[in-house]
């Protein structure tokens, strides 16, 4: 098996994909951090929405590092121009055109999805091999946030995608409605940081090492419970016990709530836990795991977790947004938690609209993958299988457990 390809992702320029809703005020954010000192580098890539593109004028910085997307949504059609973008970007700086380019910031529309642009990031061969992703940052106006996120779906997903959250235009609100937004976003997505910004101003380092795979050589199980969200989904990660997410209160739902206490709306927000084998084949969960994204990766809005992998001490944490599996990270170490006392994996997920015969369907995956060479052997015929990037871990391969029978042992195929 070759090795993940994140291996040496400090040689790589990092990018970070800055979303948002319209009017949440990326442009603003922009012009603060294109201000700063020891931005010459930074490279910035703004796609626009709609006929004709105003926001790149309005951002103050030099045109040479400055790359206007118009085509189209990133999210639909443009993910073309957005390879082109960043192999000029690139050319450029090797030929001594551009300065050393030390970070590129990619400005997605109001209205896109930032799941394909990280899928770009990851998959297009020569994106990867020159680029990493830094992380999502997501933008929330604070004034409008509650009503945007029940109203347009694009807020929900780019909430859910992000890696920090910035409540933007916190000069506008009321303390309450700050307060009530920042509950319902911890609600979403308890994992992701959350940074109070007002008049458009926030220190540029909200843009840095934002995502798991930022210090991919650091010793990543310190801060594993504020990745899994402390205090929140990863006090209850060794229980399956479901929650559901208010729409309204953006509150948790623990059992003994009634149904007409909780108001839920459809369809609503959940999240749950499945435990994992302390040695669960990773070559099986891989497949298992691509099926469910191809399955139901448009109702998965985020999963997250840890796998164990038998005697190895050195788990695997792994990465899930919708239907795009991103490259997993081999942690050092186990976090220094009694949960994981055990060696025993998990994964979180938080999904939107699955029912309960769907949630039983991925436990029942995740509970009975196939061997690992018989996932090889399936895996080997399915070009697009969302997690074929889990496959390149250079992992031992199980065999299955040994079964004793009449003094002989059989090792199952």
């Amino acid at each position: 098996m070759q090795a993940s390809h994140f291996s040496d992702a400090t040689e790589r320029i990092p990018v970070t994909v800055l979303t948002g809703f319209l009017g949440a005020g990326k442009t603003t954010l922009l012009n603060h951090w294109m201000q700063q000192a020891g931005m010459e580098g930074v490279a910035v890539l703004v796609n626009e929405w709609g006929e004709v593109g105003i926001d790149h004028h309005l951002v103050e910085h030099s045109e040479d590092n400055m790359v206007l997307l118009d085509s189209g949504c990133l999210c639909c059609q443009t993910r073309g121009d957005l390879v082109g973008a960043f192999q000029t970007l690139f050319e450029r700086s090797a030929r001594g055109d551009i300065a050393p380019l030390t970070r590129v910031i990619v400005e997605t529309s109001g209205m896109a999805d930032p799941v394909p642009v990280v899928c770009t990031i990851m998959d297009e061969r020569f994106v990867r091999a020159r680029y990493h992703c830094d992380g999502v940052v997501a933008a929330i106006a604070a004034p409008h946030g509650l009503a945007q996120l029940q109203r347009h779906p694009e807020t929900l997903r780019q909430v859910v995608a992000a890696d920090r959250l910035l409540i933007t235009q916190c000069d506008r609100a009321s303390s309450s409605d700050i307060q009530a937004l920042a509950m319902r976003l911890q609600a979403l997505n308890p994992q992701a940081g959350q940074v109070l910004v007002r008049h458009g101003r926030a220190p540029i380092d909200v843009v840095t090492g934002a995502g798991l795979y930022a210090a991919p050589h650091a010793n990543l199980a310190a801060p594993l419970p504020r990745w899994f969200g402390a205090g929140g989904l990863f006090g209850k990660v060794l229980s399956d016990e479901p929650q559901r997410v208010l729409p309204e209160e953006g509150l948790p739902l623990h059992r003994g709530h009634t149904l007409a206490q909780s108001r839920v709306h459809s369809p609503s927000v959940a999240s749950f836990v499945v435990p994992l084998e302390s040695d669960i084949p990773w070559f099986g969960l891989s497949l298992a795991m691509g099926r469910i994204l191809q399955d139901h990766g448009h109702r998965l809005l985020r999963v997250k977790g840890l796998v164990g992998l038998g005697e190895h001490d050195r788990p695997l944490a792994v990465h899930c947004v919708q239907n795009v599996a991103y490259p997993p990270v081999r942690l050092h170490r186990w976090p220094d938690d009694p949960r994981f006392a055990q060696r025993r994996g998990c994964l979180v997920f938080i999904a939107q609209g699955l029912d309960a015969a769907q949630q039983q369907d991925i436990r029942e995956r995740l509970a009975q993958p196939p061997s690992d060479r018989a996932a090889l052997r399936t895996a080997a015929g399915m070009a697009d299988l969302p997690t074929r990037c889990w496959m390149q871990q250079r992992v031992a391969m199980q065999h299955g457990r040994h079964m004793q029978h009449q003094s002989w042992v059989v090792v199952p195929r």
